[in-house]
């Protein structure tokens, strides 16, 4: 079959070139049309108002799937790579003279520099270049050691789902609300729950990191049997893992009205609070989400109004004995942070 041409797409005043935009990059589902590159740039471009208030000025991970999301289309990883689709970090080849960049550091010491999305064609043109799902540090352009918000990820664990997370994000939200935070759901694009709370950015990633710890545990009380900070998945049961390592630097989650690589075309889709409990994950999508921005606002469109303290977090954090958790396999070794070796193996070993 030979490839569609060319068309070209005005985004936000600039004329976008999508080259193949016929190509399917979400086959047909029992509940979905087939979604194409045009499909995908398009609805970034609907979307503008809430993308552009996720991304705007923070340093940015495509997340390419330049072939598509096909059945055995693999994604790399950072164990494993060779996929056809990947993450890039550094800007691709070919880049538009007015896309910027943010310079940032990873745990190593080395550095890269991201796309930082400051208007839509950005966005358009990433979409174009086959990104499915953008990954913004918490971060800004003019301070990228400093985050200026908090994410707490409430994951389920095998055995627990969606409504498990939903539960646990309400007295997430009672937990807020006795801090003083006022904090912004969304859901993952899959079975999860994310809550952002804007914060002022004055503290590191590792304080961020202890004030997620904090947050987790204090959860954990709250709601014994159902919630969990371990970091071992063997150790997790059927609970919700609140993933502090998330706020840890480069480490990211996808933004609101991102895609997500599944069937169907998913967003992870900003919600207020009130609605939190009727929706359904699934019900987002590319087809779907232009309208609801357009009929009901961005839910998020107040998330900027108020950065707050992460005083009391950090309070609470020095407050338990129970110190640091475990950072991911490939950080170097952090300072406070207990040894990387599950316990169950720890007791295995010869003394």
């Amino acid at each position: 079959m030979a490839a569609s041409k060319a068309t070209t797409v005005e985004a936000g005043g600039r004329e976008l070139r999508v080259s193949s935009p016929d190509r399917v990059i979400f086959p047909a589902t029992e509940r979905s049309v087939a979604i194409t590159k045009l499909d995908v740039v398009e609805y970034y471009l609907a979307v503008e108002d809430g993308i552009m208030r996720a991304l705007r000025n923070r340093p940015t991970t495509l997340e390419r799937w330049p072939k598509g999301v096909h059945p055995g289309i693999v994604l790399s990883t950072r164990e494993k790579g060779g996929g056809d689709a990947f993450f890039q970090k550094r800007v691709p080849k070919g880049a538009p003279d007015y896309l910027q960049t943010a310079r940032i550091e990873f745990p190593s010491g080395r550095h890269a520099d991201e796309i930082c999305p400051t208007e839509i064609a950005v966005v358009g043109w990433a979409a174009q270049m086959g990104t499915i799902t953008f990954h913004p540090w918490p971060v800004r352009s003019d301070d990228v050691d400093h985050p200026d918000e908090l994410r707490l990820d409430l994951d389920p664990q095998p055995g627990t789902d969606f409504d498990d997370a939903v539960r646990v994000a309400a007295e997430a939200r009672t937990l807020l609300g006795e801090l003083g935070y006022t904090g912004f759901p969304k859901t993952s694009g899959g079975r999860g729950v994310h809550i952002y709370v804007r914060i002022e950015p004055r503290w590191t990633f590792t304080d961020v990191r202890h004030a997620a710890i904090a947050f987790g545990r204090e959860l954990e009380r709250r709601m014994p049997g159902e919630v969990t900070t371990n970091w071992w998945k063997e150790e997790r049961g059927e609970r919700i893992f609140v993933d502090y390592n998330q706020n840890a630097r480069d480490r990211t989650i996808a933004s609101a009205y991102s895609v997500r690589p599944k069937p169907g075309a998913p967003v992870s889709a900003p919600v207020a609070w009130d609605e939190l409990s009727d929706v359904a994950p699934e019900d987002f999508t590319v087809a779907t989400m232009p309208a609801r921005l357009a009929d009901g606002g961005d839910r998020h469109a107040g998330i900027d109004d108020t950065a707050h303290s992460l005083a009391p977090l950090l309070d609470m954090y020095e407050a338990d004995s129970e110190g640091d958790m475990p950072y991911p396999p490939d950080y170097p070794k952090m300072p406070g942070e207990p040894k990387r070796v599950q316990p169950s193996r720890d007791r295995d070993r010869p003394q």
